[in-house]
């Protein structure tokens, strides 16, 4: 016999059918003890209930402040960085900046900072630029467009 010939004995096990007498082994109280809050109909406690001991999650700390759902992240992207890039590549755009392992995702948005030197023309397709990053990649010879 070999691994794949195996197969279980019941591939369909039956249903626990509870209540149905004291011949089915589940029978007169069907499972659920003798008396208590568990056997009643409708019975039992809300989840995270410990009895009225104060609950586990009470004593994690709390996410305080406000989080604003409309905030635009961006990826930053440094000018030094830029400059290392291979010579023979002109047009940086996210999906450039992605494959050379400067940015994550080209799907999120990119920022170039001016930290730094640039010492090529590159034609640079972003979503955001700083001022100084905006001034250094023009005098460069370069462009610093919108993608």
């Amino acid at each position: 016999m070999q691994a794949h010939e195996l197969r279980a004995v019941h591939p369909r096990k039956n249903r626990k059918r509870v209540g149905r007498g004291n011949g089915s082994g589940k029978g007169t109280y069907a499972g659920k003890g003798m008396k208590g809050q568990n056997s009643r109909a409708g019975g039992g406690v809300r989840p995270g209930f410990e009895g009225g001991q104060n609950p586990l999650i009470k004593g994690l700390p709390m996410l305080r402040g406000f989080k604003n759902l409309f905030t635009k992240e961006y990826q930053v992207v440094n000018l030094k960085g830029l400059d290392r890039l291979p010579d023979g590549v002109t047009d940086v755009t996210p999906e450039v900046l992605a494959q050379h392992g400067l940015v994550r995702s080209a799907k999120q948005r990119v920022k170039v900072l001016g930290v730094g030197e640039l010492n090529k023309a590159l034609q640079i397709k972003a979503d955001k630029y700083s001022e100084s990053a905006k001034a250094k990649i023009e005098a460069a010879g370069g462009t610093a467009g919108g993608r």
